[in-house]
């Protein structure tokens, strides 16, 4: 606590286990978020949302999507008002976040866009994606971000009491963290997994590549301390995530892990689509190869 609020870290706390503890009402079997809504991927528009539950199914899509801001937004605003941000501002500009982001989001599941097996493209229909799956969403919210950003100042300004994308990530990595530990009490060989996995990545990540990645920005290419740190914790841990993290503990410039984040999203997209083009013209020299084989036979 401070002298103009709740810290943003004590708040996603408290809001992320709120969630979590919410969710366990099904140990009671007791659904108490199954009217949340979820996306699939779809050629029929009507057919792209639902609730979560099939206790909520009466909700329909639309209905799960409206439940969902409405809750959101009062859960929200709650913490706004912890925060001791201007309400009706943060009210305004969750609105307007919500649903460009959620539309980002439906855009995204689009089967042109999300399919990424022969069998599903046969499910729908379709003789081409770009098999990008349904984080495509996250590439097209990135762009209307940019436009937002740089072509609609006033409406950025408006927006910007919500836009708190390090106290978003971290009640999502509070949830995260619950999960997991119930996982891993149901099982106790995953999680003794994870707990091998996780200290082999901490010398990895942290004591390896984040190092290296720190002393290149800041030897080879002169970068300050303010963008070398979220740009190591970006490439080495794990991606926009720990780059915003990063800029938050250091008290970095807005613009710092946005950049980043921008960086790390279009090189994933990249990537993606490369491996996924190699994938493919390795699949099709194999089979080319074995139907020259079995004629030449």
């Amino acid at each position: 606590m401070n002298g103009k609020g709740i810290s943003e870290d004590w708040l996603s706390l408290v809001l992320g286990l709120l969630i979590f503890f919410l969710s366990l009402g099904l140990v009671a079997n007791v659904d108490l978020l199954g009217w949340v809504v979820k996306t699939d991927v779809w050629m029929d528009i009507t057919k792209a949302l639902s609730p979560v539950s099939k206790a909520y199914g009466n909700l329909g899509g639309v209905g799960a999507l409206i439940a969902t801001y409405i809750g959101l937004l009062a859960l929200l605003t709650v913490g706004a008002a912890m925060l001791r941000v201007n309400i009706g501002r943060f009210i305004t500009g969750f609105t307007i976040v919500f649903w460009i982001t959620y539309l980002c989001w439906i855009a995204g599941s689009y089967a042109h866009m999300a399919v990424n097996t022969p069998a599903d493209m046969q499910k729908f229909g379709i003789n081409w994606s770009l098999q990008l799956t349904s984080e495509g969403g996250f590439v097209i919210a990135l762009i209307a971000g940019l436009i937002v950003g740089n072509f609609m100042p006033g409406l950025a300004r408006w927006m910007h009491e919500a836009i708190r994308p390090e106290l978003y990530i971290k009640i999502a990595i509070v949830i995260l963290g619950g999960f997991l530990g119930i996982v891993s009490a149901e099982k106790l060989s995953l999680a003794t997994s994870l707990m091998f996995l996780g200290l082999a990545s901490i010398i990895v990540a942290y004591l390896i590549f984040w190092a290296v990645v720190y002393y290149l920005a800041r030897v080879w290419f002169g970068f300050s301390r303010e963008w070398a740190a979220p740009l190591a914790s970006g490439i080495s841990i794990c991606g926009v995530s720990a780059a915003i993290a990063t800029g938050a503990a250091i008290r970095a410039r807005p613009v710092v892990p946005v950049m980043v984040s921008s960086l790390v999203v279009i090189f994933a997209v990249v990537e993606l689509l490369c491996c996924r083009s190699s994938l493919v013209n390795s699949c099709t020299t194999s089979r080319s190869s074995l139907a020259h084989g079995w004629r030449s036979r």
